[in-house]
């Protein structure tokens, strides 16, 4: 837990900046029935029968100090698709970082293993040299400033019934 504290107590350095990075499941499901609009002295009724249309994974990267996110939104969670995040962190809005430093949860898909797995050696090597990785510790994973939104974006905005990544983006 220190770890990651002396990590957030650094000051913002450009060259170093300080990412947290989490992803999380969405189950998308639609309506078999459209629901009956609100109207005056009644809530929005929908039926309770629904249809599954499969699970999305969100990826979130937030750097707290500069208030920036970028939010990916894809159909399954790999380490490849985790290797891919990163690579388009550190070469599209990263590039001119020295390190990025990373907080992150211990997932066995978030290490440098999976940009082996997905890269050739070379660009793998390259990839993680750019990176400066902390992991919270088990069962503190709160920790993870990243989490935290996911966490809020689930309780306030996907609540409802979704039924497509391409709604999750709207």
């Amino acid at each position: 837990m220190e770890d990651v504290l002396e990590v957030y107590a650094r000051p913002y350095n450009p060259k170093y900046p300080v990412v947290c990075m989490d992803e999380s499941s969405v189950q998308l499901i639609g309506e078999v029935h459209a629901p009956i609009p609100i109207a005056p002295g009644h809530p929005v009724l929908m039926d309770d029968e629904y249809v599954r249309n499969g699970v999305a994974s969100i990826f979130l990267e937030v750097e707290p100090l500069e208030g920036k996110r970028k939010v990916k939104i894809i159909d399954r969670r790999t380490r490849i698709e985790w290797a891919h995040f990163i690579k388009e962190m550190l070469e599209e809005r990263y590039v001119d970082a020295e390190k990025v430093v990373l907080v992150m949860d211990n997932l066995n898909t978030h290490n440098i293993a999976s940009l082996y797995t997905s890269f050739p050696p070379e660009e793998a090597r390259h990839l993680a040299n750019r990176l400066e990785i902390h992991y919270t510790p088990k069962h503190g994973s709160w920790l993870d400033i990243a989490e935290i939104e996911l966490s809020v974006l689930k309780r306030q905005c996907l609540e409802r019934r979704i039924d497509s990544i391409e709604t999750l983006y709207e």
